[in-house]
């Protein structure tokens, strides 16, 4: 059993009165010596209250105390998950109850929601005094806190985190940004979602640099952030580029910040070269929660030559393609393994078999490609494959074709039983400026774009997608939406 320090005393010792987070709606800002006494402090509470190794439910917006919270976990033994909440309290119960949650912390905004399930509730307050848990080295393959998978195909599953995870993927994430304690960054995707705590805030906190947290997105403030020089390095999901693209951007200097980079899902290559041509070279990565989550991040020097590449492998993982010999280009299942993969599903055995391979490699459940260089790329979820006419057809590759038209925005498409070809396509589309074409003028558009059995039979216009906390398309509700 390795050890791993306590991290927020480690931090805490290297640099006690550097800042480590802002909070955006008070102006608030927090030392990393204040973070670590704060964590003690209520680690020590927690533990009046429940045993080591209790799970500890979380509903809260953005904000530091969030990681208050988190560290108090580490330092206190318990396993902390943070609650989706955007569901409601029927969705919810199912969640808390199959991870066994002892105490549910909230934040003003949801005392009602916790109130609402089963297990007990407090109000997620920061005891000023009181005893504190000293530092101590943990298990660094412990869980320390759990993420819920977004559940597009069915009852979310809590992927353990551990912190030689934590650690890896800020290693992987530090190694390709160039991260440096001057680093600054901010927190807006929720804090539900690996996104929100692992990237980049986690990373930035661990090299000592500092957080601005808003409570959640808020485009205008992002923008008027990045234009006051307020940031070095930028995350963002594919919908927030997307809406950033929507802002009047004339007056701010994308190039003066360090990095950008984009997960979650595919960066379309108009996108980035919109942000491009300002200065802004977005690294487009891949990964998932279960493996912490960076696995893949386009080095900067490759961002336009290798245009809708997720890049190489990062430091701390490993990944290979099934069926593909080592180092060769080829097509196939995405596999991975490495210190940022989880060690599996909290208190659920046949998930966590079913997500492995006989010999160790997760299952990404992704097709991609890897060229001469050993560039990967993303081709599209196994399972969201259709066969059409007896041809193979990868929705992602219809998906951005689709939305090079001039008047679609974002496009989604799903195979649907079809008596003649055994599946076709339905596409779902959002509408630039309000106007989509015909579909019969779209049909003839595409033909002459991509082959006859990849082309979409129906067309359904919407003003948005069911998404996921990472931006992702849930597929499974837009089939709800057919006739």
């Amino acid at each position: 059993m390795g050890r791993i320090p306590d991290l927020a005393a480690r931090r805490a010792q290297l640099a006690p009165d550097a800042p480590a987070f802002v909070d955006h709606e008070t102006g608030r800002v927090w030392s990393f010596a204040q973070v670590d006494r704060a964590a003690a402090r209520l680690g020590a509470a927690l533990l009046e209250r429940v045993a080591p190794g209790a799970r500890i439910g979380l509903l809260s917006l953005n904000r530091p105390e969030v990681f208050v919270v988190l560290f108090a976990c580490q330092k206190a033994g318990l396993i902390l998950a943070p609650l989706n909440w955007r569901q409601p309290a029927a969705e919810l119960a199912p969640v808390v109850a199959g991870i066994d949650c002892a105490l549910i912390l909230h934040d003003a905004s949801f005392a009602g929601l916790a109130g609402a399930l089963d297990p007990p509730s407090l109000p997620l307050e920061i005891p000023k005094d009181g005893p504190a848990l000293a530092p101590a080295d943990v298990d660094e393959e412990a869980p320390w806190y759990v993420l819920f998978t977004s559940g597009t195909t069915g009852m979310p599953k809590a992927v353990i985190q551990t912190p030689r995870m934590v650690v890896s993927n800020a290693m992987n994430i530090a190694q390709c940004m160039r991260l440096t304690s001057d680093d600054r960054t901010l927190n807006y995707l929720p804090l539900f979602h690996t996104g929100g705590i692992n990237l980049f805030t986690m990373p930035i906190f661990l090299w000592g640099g500092c957080t601005t947290v808003l409570r959640k997105f808020d485009a205008p403030e992002l923008v008027s952030l990045i234009g006051q020089g307020e940031v070095t390095q930028f995350f963002g999901v594919p919908a927030i580029y997307q809406a950033l693209m929507e802002m009047d951007l004339s007056a701010v200097d994308l190039a003066s910040l360090r990095g950008w980079a984009c997960g979650g899902a595919a960066l379309p290559e108009a996108t980035i070269r919109h942000f491009a041509e300002r200065g802004a070279l977005i690294c487009n990565g891949f990964g998932m929660t279960e493996t912490g989550p960076t696995g893949f991040l386009l080095d900067r020097d490759a961002v336009l030559r290798k245009v809708g590449s997720v890049g190489k492998p990062q430091f701390m993982t490993e990944a290979r393609l099934d069926g593909i010999p080592d180092g060769q280009p080829g097509t196939g299942e995405i596999q991975l393994r490495g210190l940022t993969v989880t060690p599996g599903y909290l208190d659920n055995p046949e998930a966590t078999r079913e997500a492995f391979t006989a010999d160790g490699w997760l299952r990404s459940g992704d097709i991609g490609t890897r060229d001469a260089e050993g560039y990967y790329r993303i081709i599209d979820r196994i399972k969201d494959m259709y066969i059409s006419g007896g041809e193979n057809v990868y929705p992602a590759e219809v998906e951005k074709v689709l939305i090079t038209h001039p008047d679609i925005l974002d496009a989604a498409v799903i195979g649907i039983p079809d008596t003649r070809w055994g599946e076709v396509g339905a596409a779902f589309l959002i509408a630039r400026n309000d106007r989509l074409p015909d579909p019969a003028a779209l049909s003839d558009w595409l033909r002459e774009r991509i082959a006859g059995y990849k082309l979409p039979r129906v067309f359904h216009a919407l003003k948005d997608f069911p998404r996921t906390a990472a931006g992702k398309v849930r597929k499974t509700e837009l089939r709800k939406l057919l006739p």
